[in-house]
C-alpha cells in the first residue's frame, strides 16, 4: 500500500508542478466564460502527462544509480565482473541491441533490473544478494529476462503508456470538477470563473483516477513480464530462466528481502513479490508460479 500511495502522490506532483508552469506561460487558458474549450483542455492534459513520464524516462539510469548506490562496472576488477560484462555482452549481441552499462548493487534482496531512455542506451543492474544466491545457470536466465526487457523496447513502452493515461487523468478530472462547479453554482450567474468546487472536485477525481490509471500500467506490465520470460528463454534457453525463477520461489519462501528504493524501477525487476488482493491489483509482476507455468507450457 505504501508503493500505491507513494505513486500516487509522486504522478500527482509532477502534474501539479507542471501545471503552475502552464499557468504562468498562459497554456492553460482552456477554461472561459462560456464553458470548456475541449481541444485547448485536450492539448494542456497532453503537454502534462508526457512531460512527468518522458521526463522520468530520460533521467532513469541517473536515478537507478543513484539510489542504489550502483557500480557501474567499467573495466572488471575480478573474474566474476568479468563473467557479468561478458555474459551481457554476449546477450546483448543475440537480442541485436547495443551493449548496456552493466552494474552491481549491495543489497540483500535477490533480484535485478534493466533501466534506459532507450534500446542502446540502457543500464542492467544486479544485486550482490542475487549474485551470492544463485548459481551461473540461474543468473544467465535472470541477465537474459532483462536483455529481453531492454530488446523489446518495454521501458519506452511503458512510459508512453502512462503518458497517455495521464492524459485522460487530467482531462476528463478538469471536466468532473467543472460540472462540480456548474453544479454548486447552480443559477447564480454573478460569479465569473472557477469556484472551489471546480479545484477540489478535479483534485479529488485526478486522484482517483489516477489509482485506475495505475492498475492498467501494473495490468501491462503483468503481460510484458510473460513475455520478457518468453523471449530470455530463446536467447538463454527455458531451462535457465525456469530454474532462476524456482530460485526466487524458494528465497521467497524463506522470507526474501525486498528493496525498495527506488520506485521508479521497481516495475522492471526479475521479482517482485506480492500479498493481498490490493498488492495483486497493482502488482507489476504475475505470480512466480503463472510465470513458471507459462514457460514449461512453451514450446
Amino acid at each position: 500500500m505504501k508503493r500505491i500511495l507513494l505513486f500516487v502522490a509522486t504522478n500527482l506532483a509532477v502534474m501539479l508542478l507542471i501545471s503552475i508552469i502552464g499557468s504562468a506561460f498562459g497554456v492553460d487558458r482552456f477554461l472561459t466564460r462560456t464553458g470548456l474549450d475541449l481541444p485547448k483542455l485536450l492539448a494542456y492534459s497532453a503537454i502534462v502527462g508526457f512531460t512527468g513520464s518522458i521526463f522520468s524516462l530520460l533521467i532513469s539510469k541517473w536515478v537507478a544509480k543513484f539510489a542504489y548506490s550502483i557500480h557501474v562496472i567499467d573495466q572488471p576488477a575480478n573474474q566474476p565482473e568479468q563473467w557479468l560484462v561478458d555474459k551481457v555482452r554476449e546477450l546483448s549481441k543475440k537480442a541485436g541491441v547495443a551493449m548496456p552499462e552493466v552494474g552491481v548493487y549491495e543489497s540483500e534482496e535477490v533480484n535485478a533490473f534493466a533501466t534506459g531512455p532507450t534500446r542502446n542506451n540502457a543500464l542492467v543492474a544486479v544485486s550482490s544478494g542475487l549474485i551470492h544466491n544463485m548459481n551461473l545457470r540461474q543468473i544467465e536466465g535472470v541477465l537474459a529476462h532483462e536483455m529481453a526487457h531492454i530488446a523489446n523496447g518495454d521501458m519506452v513502452t511503458m512510459t508512453l503508456l502512462q503518458g497517455v493515461l495521464n492524459t485522460f487523468v487530467v482531462f476528463f478530472s478538469k471536466i468532473i470538477g467543472y460540472a462540480i462547479d456548474q453544479a454548486m453554482r447552480g443559477n447564480d450567474e454573478r460569479r465569473s470563473g472557477p469556484g472551489w468546487g471546480y479545484y477540489i472536485g478535479s483534485l479529488v477525481a485526478q486522484l482517483v483516477l489516477g489509482i485506475f490509471a495505475s492498475m492498467i500500467v501494473m495490468a501491462y506490465s503483468r503481460h510484458r513480464e510473460f513475455r520478457a520470460d518468453a523471449m530470455a528463454a530463446q536467447l538463454e534457453g527455458k531451462d535457465a530462466m525456469i530454474s532462476a525463477l524456482q530460485r526466487l520461489q524458494q528465497i521467497m519462501h524463506g522470507g526474501g528481502v525486498l528493496d525498495d528504493r527506488a520506485q521508479s524501477v521497481s516495475a522492471f525487476k526479475i521479482n517482485h513479490p506480492t500479498e493481498g488482493i490490493m498488492s495483486l491489483l497493482f502488482a507489476s509482476h504475475p505470480p512466480l508460479e503463472a510465470r513458471i507455468a507459462a514457460l514449461q507450457a512453451q514450446a
